[in-house]
């Protein structure tokens, strides 16, 4: 748990110093947003790759360009860090944070290992420091819609909630080794937002998968169960959905389903669409998808 007297002192400037480490895939949305972002200043960048750390030039030129994030938690005029590394650097980089004092930004999952993991949890939960982890879902606006049509009792009282979301994804080898299988990586996203909706603690489970490429870890995971408060669940997800098909698909969707209507969501991602069909009203809203 974070303590909420916890913050970061702005007190003698304008804009909060931060350190992004890693220039991949996630690390560049991370530079994006951040740059999007008025009170944030970009002081670093840190990439062990002399290709990422020239696209980090091109792309932030008053930024500080690196290749050790000694650099970044040796300069006390950095405020906060962004871990965008691959996991199994993770638990390294958060033991020099809180050695530092930086505050944390985090792509998931936090660690590669469940032990390292916990780790990390009890470090964060110790120290001084503030550390969120990028669980997006949560903020998306099609998420909050549907919340509170639930709220305004539109589906009379939730009892079903179904999420699913399969890719073609990449193959093992090619990107997700390290952040681990469909649970532990994307289909983080999903058991969160399962429990967001519901409102309540996962009661039961129960879960099925299939190996895929003689690779160790299932590939497509789906799993079904109960929450404390009587509602019950299924989520199917990952990274097999038409690996190698000319044209690449994918099925994403979340369904709530009440004892008097339903509310839905699907995205192609660019653009989510929710449907309601409630009580008092049908109503579809069609937005970015983000």
């Amino acid at each position: 748990m974070i303590q909420q007297d916890r913050y970061i002192n702005t007190s003698n400037r304008e804009k909060l110093r931060i350190g992004l480490i890693g220039f991949g895939r996630m690390g560049g949305k991370f530079l994006a947003t951040l740059q999007n972002c008025p009170q944030w200043e970009v002081a670093y960048v840190c990439d062990i790759d002399p290709y990422s750390r020239a696209l980090a030039l091109k792309q932030v030129p008053e930024a500080k360009i690196v290749a050790s994030d000694d650099e970044i938690f040796n300069d006390p005029s950095v405020d906060a860090v962004v871990f965008a590394t691959l996991a199994d650097q993770r638990l390294r980089l958060f033991e020099k944070a809180v050695a530092h004092g930086k505050h944390v930004i985090t792509e998931k999952p936090v660690a590669d290992t469940l032990n390292a993991e916990w780790a990390v949890v009890n470090m964060a939960e110790k120290s001084d420091i503030l550390v969120t982890v990028n669980m997006y879902l949560r903020n998306s606006w099609y998420h909050h819609v549907m919340y509170s049509m639930v709220d305004e009792g539109e589906i009379g009282e939730l009892a079903i909630i179904r999420i699913c979301h399969m890719t073609p994804g990449l193959a093992p080898g090619e990107g997700h080794e390290y952040e681990g299988p469909a649970f532990h990586d994307c289909g983080m996203h999903y058991v969160d937002i399962a429990r967001w909706h519901a409102r309540s603690d996962f009661k039961t489970w129960h879960s099925q998968g299939v190996k895929m490429w003689r690779y160790k870890d299932p590939w497509w995971v789906q799993c079904h169960g109960t929450f404390q408060n009587g509602v019950v669940f299924d989520i199917t997800q990952g990274f097999v959905y038409g690996q190698l098909s000319k044209d690449q698909t994918h099925n994403s969707y979340v369904e709530l389903i009440g004892t008097k209507g339903i509310v839905r969501m699907t995205h192609d991602f660019n653009t989510a669409v929710v449907e309601l069909h409630g009580v008092n009203r049908t109503e579809r809203i069609e937005r970015p998808y983000g």
